[in-house]
């Protein structure tokens, strides 16, 4: 598996992804199957190491000029017999039998390209082509990026939906000692809404500081959990452009998943205003821990909640303030959610993902084999 998402400056959900899927697989392989990590030169790997995986295996050159060889179709990689892409980054389609799997975790760059920025909206179209046209299969996480992909890059690759699980650390009990040292070491509001994610154009951030500051919002502190990523969404200067009050807005940057859980599980209501997703990672891991989700009408986020959130239209601030007051006062609906939520979020594990992903690969490897 190519595990340099994770010595990414910013790895993002697809990191998360990456990390939770290699260590499911490891932890399943048919027999006379192991698993290694490979990824480009870098002066430290220990990122990309992951207990119970080989490697990580860098290959000889650093990632920029290894991008640039694959792209012009040299097979460069350190042998195996399948090779399981978990982003569009992905090597030429591999010789002597083995099997190239792809996952395509979203179709934002045609759907949403000023998202990204021009450079990046056109290599992830690109590679996502080559994909769809090299790769055996294509592994999306929801049937909205299925329909969607076989609108913007229809190939001849199987395409294979298989969602993304909660993390353990989502299912397990939170310990007292670990509550009270998450709330002091992050000081924590006793109350408050939560939005977690890359601090992006994408995750409709804007829109979210556009309702908290709504006299009919919330009056609760808005805490923003993730790392910052691109396009210099200065969440400080929206709050006040938007005349949020000062001191209602708490940015905590990149936490554990250890604190992430304690977090979720102490906020009031998680909102998730994002304008476009593939599959929505907090959506699924708040209604793991019980806490109510109020997210934007993007197709992959509805069909991960289910009827276990509450979805209002993107970009309405007005809407997404009054959603959440109305989510927070609704007590007994609000707890029937919940309920179902932690219903839903049992039925995604890592452990099924991985499952298929090992269906997919052996299946290919023994069609290749047959030839």
């Amino acid at each position: 598996m190519l595990t340099e998402q994770l010595l990414a400056p910013v790895p993002g959900g697809t990191g998360r992804y990456t990390r939770e899927l290699l260590a499911a697989m490891a932890a399943s392989p048919p027999p006379t199957w192991t698993v290694a990590g490979v990824t480009a030169t870098h002066r430290d790997l220990s990122a990309a190491a992951v207990p119970d995986v080989a490697g990580p295996r860098a290959l000889p050159l650093p990632g920029r000029a290894l991008t640039a060889l694959w792209e012009k179709g040299v097979h460069l990689w350190p042998g195996g017999d399948a090779v399981h892409a978990p982003t569009p980054l992905a090597p030429p389609a591999p010789r002597h039998g083995r099997c190239l799997v792809v996952t395509v975790h979203d179709t934002v760059p045609f759907t949403h390209p000023e998202t990204l920025t021009k450079r990046g909206a056109a290599w992830h179209q690109a590679m996502i082509r080559r994909a769809a046209i090299r790769a055996n299969a294509i592994v999306v996480p929801t049937v909205a990026v299925a329909e969607e992909l076989a609108e913007h890059a229809p190939g001849p690759a199987t395409v294979v939906v298989v969602p993304h699980g909660v993390p353990e650390v989502f299912r397990e009990e939170v310990q007292p000692a670990q509550v009270h040292a998450t709330t002091v070491g992050l000081d924590l509001p006793d109350a408050y809404v939560l939005a977690v994610g890359t601090v992006e154009p994408r995750k409709g951030l804007d829109v979210l500081i556009a309702a908290m500051a709504k006299p009919y919002a919330p009056d609760l502190p808005l805490v923003v959990v993730g790392p910052r990523g691109w396009g210099e969404v200065d969440l400080t200067a929206l709050a006040a452009e938007y005349g949020l009050a000062p001191g209602r807005l708490r940015v905590l940057g990149q936490i554990s998943d250890t604190d992430l859980s304690v977090v979720l599980r102490q906020a009031a209501v998680l909102a998730v205003p994002s304008r476009a997703e593939g599959f929505g990672l907090p959506v699924l891991e708040a209604l793991a821990v019980g806490t109510p989700v109020v997210h934007t009408d993007v197709p992959a986020l509805l069909e991960v909640a289910g009827d276990a959130g509450v979805a209002v239209p993107r970009g309405d601030a007005k809407t997404l303030a009054a959603t959440l007051r109305a989510v927070l006062d609704d007590g007994p609906g609000t707890q029937r959610r919940v309920a179902q939520g932690k219903l839903r979020a049992a039925a995604f594990t890592w452990e099924h993902a991985a499952a298929e992903l090992w269906r997919l690969h052996t299946r290919f490897f023994d069609m290749a084999s047959a030839r």
